[in-house]
């Protein structure tokens, strides 16, 4: 087993007054030569968005963007359909970029702030059609049992998670106290990005707190205690892409 290991406080950082954001791999005016990406994993953003504030219009293509709210809601628009579309705490984000659009994403709220998580995933099909979907997630669903949210669009297994261009699985597990959860990966050939949402928890002999991190490579399958109640959250992805 290989083990990447990444503390809250060694995030990258940015602070524009209306946004504040720590990011997991170089971003923006951050970069780290060391923190580029872990694996198809480019992008991973803890976002505070003031009340009434956003991000205006811009483009993306040919990359996979996730987006979780944890507080708060968060409205998009698109150049697929220029109307505005609400997301809320509890619910995930998809959008394929694709051969390109325009989007703005906008704190849906004039008087409370939102914390998101955004993720972007490096595709493995380029120049596709652009799509956007989303989805409600139940929390009694991830009570001590992995909650599947993202997984390939070519995966037949039959659930209720959004789909994407990659061999990858986005999911999350809300832990008791004292609880023990082995994790198992696809194959060696992946590897997983653990983030602690909140709480306390020890994996690989690493103690892990809210917002710490730790890759996991090179193994099948890993063991995760609960010292405390804890949130987590698991991106599995292909090392080579």
């Amino acid at each position: 087993m290989k083990k990447t290991i990444q503390r809250a406080n060694e995030r990258g950082t940015a602070n524009h007054g209306w946004l504040k954001a720590n990011f997991s791999f170089s971003f923006a005016n951050y970069y780290n030569p060391e923190k580029v990406n872990f694996g198809a994993l480019r992008v991973l953003n803890d976002d505070v968005i003031e009340a009434g504030m956003g991000f205006g219009t811009h483009p993306h293509n040919n990359m996979e963007i996730i987006t979780i709210p944890l507080e708060g809601a968060l409205k998009h628009k698109d150049s697929m359909s220029d109307k505005w579309i609400t997301l809320e705490t509890g619910e995930v984000q998809i959008m394929s970029a694709g051969s390109g659009l325009m989007h703005s994403e906008m704190n849906n709220s004039t008087t409370e702030h939102i914390n998101l998580f955004q993720i972007w995933i490096v595709p493995n099909k380029n120049e596709v059609k652009p799509r956007y979907d989303q989805g409600k997630f139940s929390i009694s669903a991830r009570n001590n049992k992995l909650q599947v949210l993202v997984s390939s669009i070519d995966d037949n297994v039959a659930n209720e998670s959004l789909k994407i261009h990659q061999d990858a699985q986005i999911s999350r597990i809300d832990l008791s106290e004292n609880t023990e959860f082995e994790y198992e990966l696809a194959s060696e050939e992946k590897g997983v990005f653990v983030m602690v949402i909140n709480g306390e928890v020890e994996i690989a002999s690493e103690k892990l707190t809210k917002r710490d991190a730790i890759g996991i490579e090179q193994t099948n399958l890993f063991k995760i205690t609960a010292n405390k109640k804890s949130e987590v959250l698991f991106i599995e992805i292909p090392m080579r892409f």
